[in-house]
């Protein structure tokens, strides 16, 4: 199966998504991204281990990191291997040569606990995956900052900080928030019909 390596761009809330937060993947070696809806446990789950904030209990991550380590077994890599009906599925490989099967946002928030790489299917980086308007690399050292913010937020400590400004978004941010709240309310005609909307505009930009 063709692969491609990904990483962690950042997290953000989005007002289409309530109480859902999108989790941006950028493939290492190229421009793609790929946006994939997660829930605010697992958005909380990821920003904290990113940021190296640790909370006063194990979240349930933390606490399989320590089973798993305890059996004398280990994860070496996660993959996204499929996109179905709107859905991502998604893999953890062990050490032993076993495969179990995961939510993406559970073996993400593995992944960076194991520092182990994360993989995209090709055929779904082709699906689902959109290359940035240009000059929006130019912002993401922002986005890195509001990431920070966001697992300030969810541990309990943005009071100290004033909340930012929304940044104006362009018609294919708009699109692309639009794809992810008809694949969270599962309304698959409606999100077939953004993803044509979103090639024709990119195709367009080129």
């Amino acid at each position: 199966m063709d692969r491609v390596q990904v990483e962690i761009l950042g997290i953000s809330t989005s007002p289409s998504t309530s109480g859902a937060y999108a989790l941006i993947l950028r493939e290492t070696a190229g421009l793609r991204r790929i946006p994939i809806i997660i829930g605010g446990f697992e958005a909380q789950a990821i920003a904290l281990e990113m940021e190296g904030i640790k909370p006063p209990r194990p979240l349930t991550h933390d606490l399989i990191k320590t089973l798993v380590e305890s059996l004398g077994g280990t994860i070496t890599e996660v993959s996204i291997h499929e996109l179905r009906d709107g859905t991502f599925f998604a893999s953890l490989h062990l050490s032993a040569e076993q495969e179990i099967d995961a939510r993406p946002s559970d073996a993400i928030a593995l992944a960076i606990r194991f520092g182990v790489p994360i993989w995209v299917a090709e055929s779904v980086m082709n699906e689902a995956g959109f290359v940035p308007e240009e000059g929006e690399d130019e912002l993401e050292e922002p986005e890195e900052e509001e990431e920070l913010s966001l697992a300030e937020r969810l541990s309990g400590k943005s009071e100290e900080k004033p909340a930012k400004p929304a940044k104006p978004l362009t018609p294919l941010d708009q699109l692309n928030q639009q794809l992810a709240d008809a694949i969270r309310k599962e309304e698959y005609e409606r999100a077939a019909k953004l993803r044509d909307d979103i090639q024709k505009l990119q195709t367009e930009q080129k």
